[in-house]
C-alpha cells in the first residue's frame, strides 16, 4: 500500500478514538463549543510546521504556481478557506442538527454514503470512472458499516425526515469538498493548506459558538476536559493534514472509502477501554470493510489522475 493510502487508513482509524475521547466531555461542552477548540487546536498545531513551508513555496514556487497577491492567487485562497469552512463548520451544523432529529445508528448509515457520493460527484465532473471493483468495494464498505450498526438501527427514536436529510446533506458537503479540494491540493503544499482550511472554520465557528456563550463555558472547563479538548484538537490536526496528503496524492473515493473503518474502530476501543463487547455483527463489518477496501484500492480500480490546471 502506498503512503497516500496509509494516510487515508490512519484518517480513517484516528476518527474512532476522536469521537470515543468527545464522548468524555459532551456534557460539559456543548456541539459548537467542541468544535471550535476542536480546530483552533488543530490550527495552532498545524501553523508553526505551514509557514516555514509557505515561505519556502513563496520563495520558490514549484512550476511556476505562487500564492501571489494576483487575482487569481486571491482566488485560490478564497476557495480554498471556503472548501474549508464547508469541510468543517457546514458540514458539523448539518451533522450536529442530523443527530438532535435521527437516532445515532440510522444517521451513522446515512453518512457512510459519503465515499458513494464521491466516486459519483467524481465521475460526473469526470475525474473518476466508476468500474465493477470500485463499486463493489465502496458498496461493500458501506454495507459493513451497516452490519455494524445493526443492533442500533432498530433503536426507536422519534426522527423526522428533516434530519435524515440534514445528514445526507453533511454527507454530500463532504464530498463535494473533497472532490473540489484536490486540484488546489496539486498546486500548493499540503500543510499550508490544511492550515488556511482550518483556521478559516475558526473564524466562522467563532461567532457561532456564542450561542453556547463559549468565552464564559472555555473558562470553566476543568483540567481533565481541556486534556481531552487538546487530544481532540492534535489527532485532529493530524488527521486533517494526513486527508489532504491523501486527497492530493490519490482519487477522492479511494481516501474516502476509508472512512468505513470509524464505527469498526469505535468498536475495538469500546471493548479495549470501556469492556464492550465485540458482537457476531462486529465481526461480520470487518470482513465487509477488509474486502470493499481492497476492491476499492487496487491498483487499476478506477482512479486516475487530476490534471493540476
Amino acid at each position: 500500500m502506498n503512503r497516500a493510502l496509509l494516510a487515508a487508513a490512519a484518517t480513517g482509524v484516528q476518527v474512532g478514538p476522536a469521537i470515543v475521547a468527545s464522548r468524555f466531555v459532551v456534557g460539559e461542552v456543548p456541539p459548537l463549543t467542541l468544535a471550535l477548540l476542536r480546530y483552533a487546536v488543530g490550527f495552532l498545531c498545524l501553523a508553526p510546521f505551514a509557514w516555514p513551508v509557505l515561505k519556502l513555496f513563496l520563495a520558490h514556487p514549484s512550476a511556476g504556481r505562487s500564492l501571489s497577491a494576483t487575482a487569481s492567487g486571491v482566488l485560490d485562497l478564497a476557495v480554498m478557506a471556503a472548501l474549508g469552512i464547508g469541510q468543517f463548520a457546514v458540514l458539523i451544523a448539518l451533522l450536529n442538527f442530523g443527530l438532535q432529529h435521527v437516532g445515532a445508528g440510522r444517521a451513522a448509515l446515512i453518512f457512510s454514503l459519503f465515499p458513494l457520493l464521491t466516486l459519483l460527484l467524481s465521475a460526473a465532473l469526470g475525474r473518476e470512472r466508476i468500474t465493477p471493483a470500485l463499486g463493489t468495494g465502496v458498496l461493500l464498505s458501506i454495507a459493513g458499516v451497516a452490519l455494524s450498526l445493526a443492533p442500533k438501527l432498530g433503536a426507536a427514536h422519534p426522527g423526522h425526515w428533516w434530519g435524515e436529510l440534514a445528514m445526507l446533506a453533511s454527507a454530500g458537503v463532504g464530498a463535494l469538498c473533497s472532490v473540489l479540494y484536490r486540484p488546489y491540493l496539486q498546486r500548493y503544499p499540503t500543510l499550508p493548506v490544511s492550515a488556511l482550511a482550518m483556521g478559516a472554520s475558526v473564524l466562522l465557528l467563532a461567532p457561532m459558538a456564542l450561542v453556547e456563550d463559549w468565552p464564559t463555558r472555555v473558562a470553566a472547563l476543568s483540567a481533565q476536559a481541556w486534556a481531552v479538548v487538546a487530544f481532540i484538537g492534535i489527532s485532529s490536526g493530524a488527521g486533517y493534514f494526513a486527508w489532504l496528503y491523501a486527497l492530493k496524492h490519490e482519487s477522492p473515493t479511494r481516501v474516502t472509502v476509508f472512512l468505513a473503518l470509524n464505527p469498526v474502530t469505535a468498536a475495538l476501543l469500546g471493548a479495549l477501554l470501556l469492556g464492550e463487547a465485540v458482537d457476531s455483527w462486529t465481526l461480520a463489518a470487518i470482513a465487509c470493510i477488509a474486502g470493499g477496501l481492497w476492491l476499492a484500492t487496487r491498483t487499476g480500480s478506477g482512479a486516475r489522475k487530476v490534471p493540476a490546471a
